[in-house]
């Protein structure tokens, strides 16, 4: 194996990435190293292209970029078990501490220290990957790559969509990016009774509507929520609400639109500070929860065994692009109308 490798960076403090040749990652006694095969593009990787004031006062220089990634492990840390060279695998691109008080008792992903790949370590966008082994999520060889390149975003989904019981339950969420879309999925999957996903974008909304299976659509632009708790027959409002948007008007509809008693999950994140009515909150009793990524490791659990077990998101991949594309890759991500979008690192080996 050649020591040197191809990789995207944040080389310069300006919109973009670079593709170049870097070392290959050196481990250490507890890391594997991981061989590349497919990469998926995030929200994160757009706010580090864009070179945004979050990338700029987060994301040092140079950095290889991206975190949601699927391969197979080339070596193992002379420390490491129960992991074997050639095993496909995905892993959790949040790089934890063990002294916290959250991590020592098992509830790892509210370590206050945590790092990302990608963001603060060098990330995925790379033909190898150093990644510790405690990190490592093996890959059941009936999950694609492809898919497993996206186990990241839809543990964002499944974390959230899970917060609350669904089984029986009507559920709105808004916001129908790739992870909405997969939120709504997942729902559907678990239950739910009538799920509900608004946005204004009506490209997403027909993507959404070829992944989730019964699922009404809502453009707020043109429909009024009332009207469709009432064509759906709901007498009181949803019973469970997932933010996923970070739009401050999707909030005031969803806390409007939920039965009294009822509960939020939000994994949305707005642009800035933004006014709330708690008088409203409390009055309704509503129970918000605030989601960050995934619970490591029940998540995980949890997703691959619904893939197992039928939940399809693959639709929610719209584009595939050979990395040395990654310029389309990352323009159909800004259009706005794409789903997930997926780099294939294997082609030239």
């Amino acid at each position: 194996m050649s020591n040197q490798m191809k990789a995207l960076s944040k080389d310069k403090p300006e919109e973009g990435l670079w593709l170049g040749h870097h070392p290959v990652p050196e481990i250490g006694p507890d890391d594997v190293l991981i061989r590349v095969n497919k990469t998926g593009i995030c929200g994160t990787d757009i706010h580090i292209w864009n070179w945004d004031e979050w990338a700029a006062n987060t994301v040092p220089i140079p950095m290889i970029t991206g975190h949601e990634f699927a391969g197979e492990i080339v070596e193992l840390g002379r420390d490491v078990t129960g992991l074997k060279i050639g095993q496909r695998c995905s892993g959790e691109g949040h790089l934890i501490t063990h002294d916290s008080r959250q991590s020592r008792s098992g509830k790892y992903h509210l370590d206050p220290g945590t790092r990302g790949i990608g963001v603060n370590e060098q990330g995925a966008f790379a033909q190898y990957l150093r990644l510790p082994a405690f990190n490592v999520v093996p890959l059941p060889d009936e999950i694609p790559d492809e898919i497993g390149a996206i186990l990241d975003p839809l543990g964002n989904a499944v974390h959230t969509a899970l917060s609350f019981e669904v089984l029986g339950e009507d559920v709105l969420i808004t916001g129908a990016g790739p992870i909405g879309i997969m939120a709504a999925a997942v729902v559907r999957h678990a239950g739910a009774r009538n799920v509900v996903l608004t946005d204004l974008n009506p490209d997403r909304l027909a993507l959404a509507q070829t992944v989730v299976p019964r699922l009404r659509t809502v453009d707020v632009r043109h429909e009024e929520l009332n009207d469709v708790i009432h064509e759906l027959g709901m007498k009181e409002g949803f019973d469970i609400g997932l933010e996923m948007s970070g739009n401050q008007k999707a909030l005031d509809q969803m806390v409007e639109a939920l039965v009294m008693g009822g509960k939020i999950a939000l994994l949305g994140i707005p642009p800035g500070k933004s006014p709330v009515d708690w008088s409203r909150i409390v009055f309704k009793a509503i129970t918000i929860k605030g989601v960050y990524g995934r619970e490591m490791f029940e998540t995980w659990y949890k997703m691959i065994a619904m893939l197992q077990n039928g939940l399809d998101v693959s639709k929610v991949i719209t584009h595939r692009f050979d990395v040395d594309q990654f310029k389309q890759g990352f323009e159909a991500m800004k259009s706005g109308k794409s789903g997930k979008v997926v780099l294939d690192w294997t082609k030239g080996r």
